[in-house]
């Protein structure tokens, strides 16, 4: 070989290697589209993203609770706290199977009795049959398992907030119908949770309020008008309470006081720098041994950095992310109104609250005791979420192409193991006659309804409506004629 061949042989081995990635990049992509176009893909994907979280829940916890379990007060054992956590996860997994088990019509028609009785637990909480514990009047306390009521409201909230969101769906131009009764109902829930005191459950409760007011089209200038209430609120309850004072001075100079009211921030992000790029290995954490306390509840992605590294953080969060992707596609992938509102609300829920707590984890946001969602330490929240995951399950069962498959071609193997039924065609409700007063005006489109509309009258089109004689061509009428 020459020298100008040499040469020109380095000059094409670059373009050759950019190619073969194209290429390969190309056939990778194709292969997630196929698979993605597949009819139950977005049902097989909450699978295991659920799975996934709970067994990282499971071994972190185990490795977060060892220390905080031996101690004078427990019975000695190391595995005390990890025992509790895997028997909610199993009580977990019961709500899971019944969420992708009841059909969401009977969801639906439950969701306004289970919204009279979380306000009736809510105000019962806060008599002497609630229980005071880390300073919040919030748990009834049955036996050695807690029952945090606030978990089980956010679920009614989002559930009923959107049966009435749809229900109302013709007159949400009017703004007595867009906000009454949701909104007072959500802020009287907001009164109550505060009462315990609990900001972090009044602030996931406001995320599921927003979330149903956006995915019901609500205008723009209203979220406006709540953004400015939520910032005048979170400064009045800051000036009424110390501590939250105290929370909010510290996330904003945390060298103040680095041994006292800022040791969780501090200690936190210590232990996701001693992480570094791979992390320090399972088990072989220092941030347990009494360094950041509550590590196996708020403070587990700090204990996630430092044992499984930058990459363990990156799993993680990409888990929620795609999390964020799967549920929206569910909601916009299905025909019934009800199951997209609830789809979105549910995936904002989820989102929205993994991202608070990894944000004043890394320093991002004040601490306000919010949960990681099904990694850390269980109890109600562990329970309720894994409900959500269930019911989101459900709702990427009655995608169209799901239920035409689920009916013509069985279950499958994860429905015959946790013997689902085959999901009913959404058929839409008759539309009620105009009188001429609901005309819109004042107020654009919803975003969520906007898109539902012409599916739904592909829908009456598609599913249980013949199209074509059984004969199988369209045979004109007859037309009458008149008189010449």
């Amino acid at each position: 070989m020459t020298g100008v061949d040499a040469r020109e042989d380095r000059r094409r081995s670059p373009r050759r290697t950019r190619q073969r990635a194209e290429r390969g990049f190309a056939a990778v992509r194709t292969a997630l589209t196929a698979w993605l176009s597949r009819p139950l893909a977005d049902f097989h994907l909450i699978l295991a993203i659920c799975g996934t979280l709970g067994v990282i829940g499971i071994v972190m916890v185990l490795s977060a609770s060892s220390v905080t379990s031996y101690s004078p007060d427990s019975d000695g054992s190391v595995y005390a706290l990890f025992q509790k956590h895997l028997m909610f996860v199993g009580i977990g997994a019961v709500a899971f199977w019944l969420g992708v088990r009841v059909p969401l019509r009977r969801i639906r028609g439950l969701s306004s009795t289970a919204m009279v009785l979380c306000l009736t637990l809510l105000a019962l909480v806060l008599t002497p049959l609630g229980t005071n514990l880390n300073g919040s009047q919030g748990w009834f306390l049955l036996g050695p398992l807690s029952l945090q009521p606030v978990e089980v409201a956010k679920v009614a909230l989002a559930l009923w907030g959107a049966h009435i969101l749809v229900v109302k769906y013709d007159l949400l131009h009017q703004w007595r119908h867009l906000l009454v009764p949701v909104v007072p109902a959500a802020l009287l829930m907001f009164a109550l949770v505060m009462a315990q005191p609990d900001l972090g459950g009044t602030i996931t409760l406001g995320v599921v309020l927003i979330a149903l007011l956006w995915f019901a089209g609500a205008p723009k200038r209203l979220f406006a008008v709540v953004l400015l209430g939520a910032v005048g609120g979170a400064i009045a309850l800051a000036l009424v309470a110390e501590y939250r004072f105290d929370r909010i001075m510290s996330f904003l100079n945390p060298d103040a006081d680095p041994l006292g009211k800022g040791l969780q921030a501090n200690q936190a992000l210590y232990a996701l720098a001693d992480g570094g790029l791979f992390g320090k290995g399972l088990g072989q954490g220092q941030s347990k041994w009494m360094y950041l306390p509550n590590v196996q509840h708020d403070f587990i992605f700090a204990l996630i950095g430092e044992e499984l590294g930058f990459l363990g953080c990156l799993v993680v969060i990409s888990l929620f992310g795609l999390l964020a992707y799967v549920g929206l596609r569910i909601a916009m992938r299905n025909l019934d109104p009800w199951i997209r509102i609830v789809a979105s609300t549910l995936t904002t829920w989820l989102v929205a609250q993994a991202a608070v707590n990894i944000g004043y984890v890394v320093g991002l946001l004040p601490v306000t005791g919010v949960t990681l969602p099904m990694i850390s330490y269980g109890g109600t929240s562990l329970i309720v979420t894994m409900l959500l995951f269930g019911i989101l399950a459900n709702c990427a069962r009655h995608e169209p192409e799901a239920v035409v498959a689920l009916r013509t071609q069985g279950p499958g193997k994860f429905g015959r193991l946790m013997r689902l039924p085959a999901p009913d065609p959404y058929r839409p409700p008759p539309k009620r006659r105009s009188t001429g007063r609901g005309a819109r005006s004042g107020r654009p489109a919803g975003r969520g309804a906007r898109s539902a509309a012409p599916d739904r009258r592909r829908a009456g089109r598609e599913y249980g409506r013949r199209g074509t004689p059984r004969g199988g061509t369209r045979t004109k009428a007859p037309t009458r004629r008149g008189r010449r």
